[in-house]
């Protein structure tokens, strides 16, 4: 007998968090039966006027990028649905040319520039252990949130997804998701506000604090758990190996794996 779409679906979703658990388990092992490896992550060698620097910057560039992109949208005749994905990329794009324009003119500051191993293996890696923590707290915290009444709402991009209006608008969607997301994120978050962090806070600290205002810029209360959660994990595979592209990685199959599941029409 065939499988309908949507238990080939959950079939799939299933095999990832028995993959997930698994590695999770064979690293938690690894780490009770061997040395902790040393972090790949070195300090990031800047003062603290070069970082609030690096800040002006990146949201200097986002604002900026907000009120050109605004202004431009104001006279092209577009839905709803394309102004929201070109306002979201040229806030992203603001944020990445602020991260960039930050790196040319700061020789130390290319906290982006330390590559320690390839970034497949361990992003994949990453991705797969992510899948099941999240699934889990996700769970919970809805749950949480109904047992207390609190109307929340999926993310709008999530619903962009949904409904999207043609396959231009979704391939716009997915470049958004997948591709200038995950680089401009990673820039900030992980290679830019941890990396400053890391051997200046205490070590639980710089963990969070980048992974706090990593969920909170999402601006969703039903996957802000989820969300910090998930940059916390994104942190700690930077640390480990101290390649950037690693979580860079991790969080477009993050991503790619959440518009799948939007994608198949099945609510998870």
């Amino acid at each position: 007998m065939s499988l309908t779409p949507a238990q080939l679906v959950l079939s799939l979703e299933l095999a990832l968090m028995v993959v997930g658990l698994c590695l999770l388990g064979r690293h938690l092992w690894r780490g009770r039966t061997h040395a902790t490896p040393a972090p790949a992550l070195a300090l990031w060698p800047i003062a603290l006027p070069d970082f609030f620097l690096f800040l002006l910057c990146v949201f200097g560039g986002a604002v900026l990028a907000t009120i050109v992109s605004t202004a431009v949208l104001n006279h092209l005749a577009l839905s709803q649905a394309y102004r929201m994905i070109l306002a979201g990329a040229g806030f992203q794009l603001g944020m990445l040319g602020g991260c960039l324009g930050f790196g040319f003119t700061q020789r130390g500051a290319r906290a982006h520039r330390q590559p320690r191993q390839g970034f497949f293996g361990p992003g994949l890696v990453t991705f797969c252990i992510s899948v099941p923590l999240l699934a889990g707290l996700g769970l919970g915290w809805l749950a949480l949130l109904d047992w207390l009444h609190i109307a929340y709402d999926r993310q709008s991009l999530v619903d962009l997804f949904a409904h999207a209006e043609s396959p231009r608008q979704l391939a716009l969607l997915l470049t958004l998701a997948v591709v200038l997301a995950p680089l401009t994120e990673e820039l900030v978050f992980r290679a830019g506000l941890f990396r400053y962090f890391h051997r200046r806070l205490p070590r639980w600290l710089a963990l969070l604090v980048p992974a706090l205002l990593f969920g909170a810029s999402h601006m969703n209360l039903a996957s802000l758990p989820q969300l910090v959660l998930l940059g916390v994990i994104f942190s700690l595979a930077y640390e480990r190996t101290g390649n950037i592209a690693v979580p860079m990685f991790a969080h477009a199959l993050f991503n790619l794996h959440t518009v799948a599941i939007v994608l198949s029409g099945v609510d998870l």
